[in-house]
């Protein structure tokens, strides 16, 4: 099984060092990375908080927020179920990974529920402690190998073939002026996100036999 989640206590250390690397390899987005993921189209950052549905599925909401610094919008990369990736390897364009909400620990999930607001697929955060089902899982849709930091790329969902997206759609109370996110069943212009802030996981030179995510 897969070890806890980075400690949050870390993440404000991690936060002001350096993640800049002296060599090509570190300009990827690595497994166990912390990021915000930024949509190029809407300029909002995928954002969860323990606030759930009142339709659809009742789980947790996962919205697009224009602030950059709210702490609600990092996200861990991770290995699918049963194949954890190892930590600091670069993802490779196709991978299957779980994107994980650091502050409630829960999993980027969607399933054959209606949106609330523009009727696209609801998408939510699903699961306890980094632990969910198979519907938790995406690819990464980019160009060439591996995923790079300042590429734009598309997730695709692989238990249902939406990408992940956003239409500029706004919540009322309680989180007014939150974007809805949501599965499109096409890529479009709504679905490129890049990595912005974040924690990337450098690659270690020493044998990481525990060390997975």
């Amino acid at each position: 099984p897969d070890p806890p989640l980075l400690p949050r206590s870390l993440l404000f250390l991690l936060l002001w060092s350096s993640c800049e690397g002296r060599d090509s390899e570190l300009s990827y987005v690595t497994c166990g990375s912390l990021v915000k993921l930024f949509n190029t189209r809407h300029n909002v950052r995928l954002h969860s908080h323990d606030v759930k549905y009142g339709s659809g599925s009742g789980q947790q909401s996962v919205t697009g927020v224009e602030n950059a610094d709210d702490a609600n919008s990092y996200w861990q990369v991770r290995g699918k179920p049963n194949n954890p990736c190892l930590r600091g390897a670069p993802i490779k364009c196709g991978q299957a990974i779980r994107i994980t909400h650091m502050k409630t620990g829960r999993n980027l999930h969607t399933h054959h529920f209606s949106s609330p607001l523009s009727n696209n697929q609801e998408v939510s955060a699903f699961g306890e402690n980094g632990e969910g089902d198979d519907l938790d899982v995406w690819t990464v849709q980019c160009e060439g190998i591996h995923w790079e930091r300042d590429e734009a790329v598309r997730f695709k969902h692989v238990g249902t073939d939406v990408f992940l997206s956003v239409t500029g759609k706004q919540y009322g109370h309680p989180i007014r002026g939150q974007r809805e996110v949501h599965g499109m069943s096409s890529p479009n212009q709504h679905n490129w996100w890049r990595t912005m802030e974040g924690v990337f996981i450098q690659p270690s030179q020493e044998p990481l036999r525990h060390d997975e995510l």
